[in-house]
């Protein structure tokens, strides 16, 4: 009950006259005697009016709803005191649904403290509790316990330190404070914490599995690795590339288990770190995997990957649902004797029947689209653990990946490598839709190829295809064959042929591929350079950046083309407004982080990090980078929180109980 907080409070300390009201006051409490009322109007439209009257002059109060109750209530001449906000009627102030309770001769008007307005349920008001019988009952229960019932969880240096109040102050100011200096002093130390006790349980397991979790030893950096780094480099490293593979090396040479989330933007060359630590695992006698979430984007993976090592003396295979029988047997007798170095693959990869000799690292792209158990399935595949890395191209915000990914290690590569032509992002409108299309063909004459990308919208897959089936009449009736043909890829067809018609496009077989976002994540066409988003209202942030970076991979400008309806709200605005002028995506998901909230963000309900009752990862950023920095300070002092400063801290998370953290196979 203590933790079922108010979301709101209602100052009625004080006494407020009715000559004190202007049209900036807000809310006020009035103590008067009651000149009439009356009951006027009929059915829908019958309301009560009051006049009440103070010392200073005389305001209405009117009431459109409970009127028999209002009714046996009022009596004229008796006094009443008054609590309401302020709202104008005929230019005159009037209270509209007044709170309206009979003041006795020996009551004291003005409450000692701020009054808790509770949310509460149907349910439970048929219960008998409503808002104020629930601060009925905080306030009996607050009346009954004492200082000692709700023991300290932070030592009193930290108490000292960020000049907090203790934890039995803090549930009773939240409740009923005194004014509103009391309240925020108990609000930050509530959630300063809901964040530290978040960061030390990831610290504490971040910092257990650096001294437990065995891994395997990388620790030469051999042959492989370098006559690729000197001699086969398409291009030369970024700087924030070079600091990955650092850190990535650091961590493999250890003898504990690496577990990394490599974050980078659409195009920023995770790929090529992810081949040099794989030439590292080789190096070193150890196999690697890299697992990625269909099988397109595996095929991708392999074809950019055997070209990269086409002079190097590695063995490198594709593994997936559709490889023919032959050639499976093939790569499972040569990956069980260890001549196979390098396996990519989908969900094939994790099946029984395939078998390593020694693996020693797992490269998963995009981890938000498989599940946790089929992610450690591949991790059972070796004696010791193998490393694991873990790569995104949806970045994440700081504040994000410091709450809900703490217990990984998390590399960035935050810069772009050089040449690489930046695009141009547009928001055009219904009523520009035949300049947009003037515009495709002028690019198609050029060679290039175009996306047009159709929203997905849960509540309705029926219209969802409506819409998409629409739309690609639309676009065939601008586009008639055989001078222009078109692809369409949609959630509702068969595999196979949503494969082909993908192939066709990234072939060069057709010049526009229609479809819905299922081709977010990571078709690399790079002859094509026109992404048209329609009714990108519709889309989240993340979505728009990612679909974005589907286009400007090759040599040639690219576009973003934002269509929408003419009527937008404000956070479509904002969302739209934000594509058009910003091409990080850090800045990007941080953006959206404001928008959405952490809930809606893609991999976060998972983690169970982010149930806070009171702190916002978004608003209380300061408050969560101190609660890292203390949470990080302690454990390195003391990593088992065994001296007896920090027994509160051990015995609070104790008594919070154990849950299975899934995130340590992550």
């Amino acid at each position: 009950m203590l933790s079922h907080f108010p979301f709101r409070h209602i100052d009625r300390t004080q006494l407020n006259t009715v000559k004190e009201i202007n049209t900036a006051t807000e809310f006020v409490q009035i103590a008067g005697v009651l000149l009439s009322f009356e009951t006027i109007g009929q059915k829908q439209g019958k309301r009560i009016v009051a006049e009440l009257k103070d010392k200073t002059g005389v305001i209405e109060l009117t009431w459109f709803q409970g009127l028999s109750w209002v009714q046996k209530l009022l009596q004229t001449g008796q006094s009443y005191l008054v609590y309401g906000r302020v709202s104008y009627f005929n230019n005159q102030p009037q209270i509209v649904h007044p709170e309206i309770e009979l003041l006795q001769p020996e009551q004291s008007i003005a409450k000692k403290f701020l009054e808790p307005v509770y949310t509460t349920t149907e349910k439970l008001k048929a219960k008998g509790l409503g808002g104020r019988q629930i601060a009925k009952l905080t306030m009996a229960l607050l009346q009954q316990i004492r200082e000692k019932d709700i023991e300290e969880n932070f030592p009193e240096n930290i108490l000292k330190q960020l000049k907090l109040i203790n934890r039995f102050q803090a549930f009773c100011k939240i409740h009923f404070p005194e004014n509103k200096d009391g309240y925020d002093a108990a609000v930050n130390r509530l959630k300063f914490e809901e964040l530290f006790f978040a960061q030390l349980r990831m610290q504490l397991i971040k910092s257990k599995r650096h001294r437990s979790s065995k891994g395997v030893v990388f620790d030469k950096v051999g042959a492989l690795f370098n006559t690729f780094y000197h001699s086969h480099l398409p291009f030369e490293l970024t700087s924030a590339q070079k600091r990955v593979i650092k850190e990535i090396r650091n961590d493999t040479a250890t003898g504990r288990q690496m577990n990394r989330l490599l974050q980078g933007d659409v195009g920023s060359g995770k790929t090529i770190v992810a081949v040099l630590i794989m030439l590292l695992a080789a190096d070193n006698q150890f196999q690697s995997c890299l697992m990625a979430p269909t099988e397109i984007l595996a095929q991708q993976h392999y074809n950019t990957i055997a070209s990269l090592l086409e002079q190097m003396d590695v063995k490198v295979h594709l593994l997936t649902g559709s490889t023919k029988a032959a050639a499976r047997k093939k790569i499972l007798a040569e990956l069980a004797e260890g001549e196979l170095q390098i396996l990519i693959g989908t969900h094939a990869v994790i099946e029984d029947v395939v078998k390593f000799k020694n693996l020693g690292l797992v490269i998963i792209d995009e981890q938000h689209r498989f599940g946790v158990a089929q992610r450690a399935k591949l991790w059972e595949k070796a004696t010791i653990p193998p490393h694991i890395l873990v790569m995104t191209a949806t970045p994440i915000p700081r504040t994000l990946a410091m709450t809900a990914y703490g217990d990984l290690d998390y590399s960035i590569i935050d810069e772009l490598p050089p040449g690489r032509i930046p695009i141009t992002t547009v928001h055009r409108n219904e009523s520009q839709r035949s300049k947009v299309m003037d515009f495709i063909k002028a690019e198609i004459l050029k060679g290039r190829q175009i996306y047009i990308i159709f929203p997905l919208i849960e509540e309705s897959a029926k219209l969802d295809y409506e819409n998409l089936m629409k739309g690609y009449e639309n676009v065939k009736a601008y586009f008639p064959e055989p001078k222009y043909w078109i692809s369409m890829v949609h959630g509702k067809q068969p595999t196979e042929q949503k494969e082909i018609n993908m192939k066709r496009f990234v072939t060069h077989d057709t010049q526009i591929m229609v479809s819905t976002t299922v081709i977010e994540v990571g078709v690399n066409v790079p002859n094509a350079s026109v992404m048209i988003i329609e009714s990108s209202e519709k889309f989240g942030l993340s979505q728009l950046h990612q679909l974005r970076g589907r286009v400007g991979r090759g040599a040639d400008k690219s576009y973003c083309i934002l269509i929408t309806g003419s009527k937008l709200g404000n956070d479509a605005r904002e969302r739209i407004n934000t594509m058009v002028t910003t091409a990080s995506g850090f800045e990007i998901a941080e953006k959206d982080l404001q928008l959405r909230g952490p809930g809606e963000i893609d991999g976060t309900k998972q983690s169970g990090a982010l149930n806070f009752k009171l702190a916002s990862i978004v608003q209380d950023r300061e408050i969560l980078e101190t609660a890292k920095n203390i949470a990080a300070t302690i454990l390195e002092l003391d990593p088992e929180l065994s001296s007896a400063g920090n027994l509160p801290l051990k015995n609070f998370l104790n008594q919070s109980g154990k849950r299975v953290i899934w995130s340590k196979i992550s």
